[in-house]
């Protein structure tokens, strides 16, 4: 790996794109320190707390961790990048059950590019509904008046929008996936507040040194776990027979379709966090719901069911749409390839869903998992140390995305990268 980024640095273009992508992020980081207008910093502070206090800090402390703490300080980038990240799954879903949206999908470039441009503006839509929520939880902590609660609302969404396009023009210029790339720098900045916890835990006496050796050991257990899970794949054999052209023999070659354990990503945690999160917004339009939301927030059981299950929905539901069984079966028998031991056709295509529910099986609740580590591990240190999980399984899938592009970016210069 450490191959690969010198060698990336020698080159000339590949050391302008990760400068580019650098400097981008560092703008980034720079501005979600900035508050937004008619906030009073200390005030934040104290109402961030009370809020963590009363909700048990779970899924605050995730949005929070997304935004690279941005929203603890109320900052114009507070809302970052989760109403872009919403819209676009939304938009994916909805390529599925539209049928004017699957048709301009499948159009190419352009299709995709008339896509992204919808998912910007419900990006924008949601941002500032976002922001509304924002300002309408931290309102103690903004100056009285009509004009200044617009004001935070409207700088807030701006924000998002400027963050987005941050995002965007790393992923055309810089190296990597830029939204990606945001919430790594993100969840990044916050890992020397938690290595001081484990310190000071360590130094707390008692059983602290006992448990700050147990979170590292986890940390480093379930780094493995993700890079393993990320990596799994089944490889299902696929034979081609042998077909005779004029005087040419085509074909005849083995090879295999690659099916991930964990096919879905870490879509289906950020999803359902957003899905979870969607009632405490609107109980900020719908007083009247506010305490039914606020002791289901505060109902770790209850909190913890409904999570774990909309993350395995998510995780088939997301699957589902990437890797579709029944047209992987049709392109094989197109081209004549068949799995040996299946017919093609339909045998083909209950074989392949067979094996990608178990393998998403197992990947869903390897996700659900992680994701509740933090509310066990809180527990276990009394707020002290929380292990973020999913914070880890984003930072571990996101550097291997960028160095695989890094990685890509330096074979086609022959280049030998870390991958040999």
């Amino acid at each position: 790996m450490l191959a690969a980024l010198v060698n990336a640095w020698r080159v000339p273009d590949l050391r302008k794109k990760i400068l580019y992508s650098a400097f981008l992020l560092f703008v980034y980081r720079l501005g979600s320190f900035i508050p937004a207008p008619g906030v009073d910093t200390a005030k934040v502070a104290e109402v961030f707390q009370s809020i963590m206090g009363e909700t048990g800090g779970g899924l605050i402390g995730l949005v929070d961790m997304f935004s690279g703490g941005s929203l603890q300080r109320l900052s114009v980038f507070a809302v970052n990048v989760g109403s872009y990240i919403t819209a676009s799954i939304v938009m994916e879903l909805l390529t599925v059950v539209i049928p004017s949206l699957e048709e301009l999908s499948k159009e190419g470039p352009e299709g995709r590019k008339k896509i992204s441009q919808y998912t910007r503006y419900a990006a924008i839509v949601l941002a500032l509904l976002q922001a509304y929520g924002y300002s309408a939880m931290f309102k103690d902590a903004i100056r009285p008046g009509a004009v200044w609660t617009l004001l935070v609302i409207v700088s807030m969404a701006a924000g998002a929008a400027f963050v987005i396009w941050l995002g965007e023009k790393i992923s055309e210029k810089g190296i990597g996936n830029g939204i990606s790339l945001i919430i790594f720098a993100g969840i990044v900045t916050q890992l020397p507040g938690n290595v001081r916890n484990v310190v000071s835990l360590a130094k707390a006496g008692g059983t602290g040194p006992l448990l700050a050796v147990v979170y590292v050991v986890m940390s480093l257990a379930l780094v493995i776990g993700i890079v393993a899970m990320s990596e799994g794949q089944r490889r299902v054999p696929v034979q081609y027979p042998k077909r005779v052209v004029g005087r040419r023999v085509y074909g005849g070659q083995s090879t295999h379709i690659p099916i991930k354990v964990n096919q879905a990503g870490v879509i289906p945690v950020i999803f359902a966090s957003s899905v979870l999160a969607f009632p405490g917004t609107l109980a900020q339009f719908i007083p009247g719901i506010a305490p039914g939301v606020r002791a289901f927030m505060n109902n770790m059981w209850a909190y913890n069911i409904v999570y774990v299950g909309l993350i395995i929905l998510f995780a088939y539901f997301y699957t589902g749409i990437t890797f579709n069984p029944v047209e992987v079966a049709d392109n094989m028998r197109k081209y004549g390839g068949f799995i040996p031991g299946f017919r093609p056709g339909r045998p083909t295509a209950e074989y392949l869903d067979r094996v990608l529910t178990r393998l998403t099986f197992v990947g869903a609740i390897f996700l659900a998992i992680i994701a509740l580590l933090p509310n066990i591990t809180g527990r276990l240190t009394s707020n002290t140390v929380t292990f973020g999980g999913t914070g880890l399984i984003i930072v571990v899938g996101v550097a291997l995305d960028t160095m695989k592009q890094i990685e890509a970016q330096l074979i086609m210069r022959q280049y030998e990268g870390f991958l040999k």
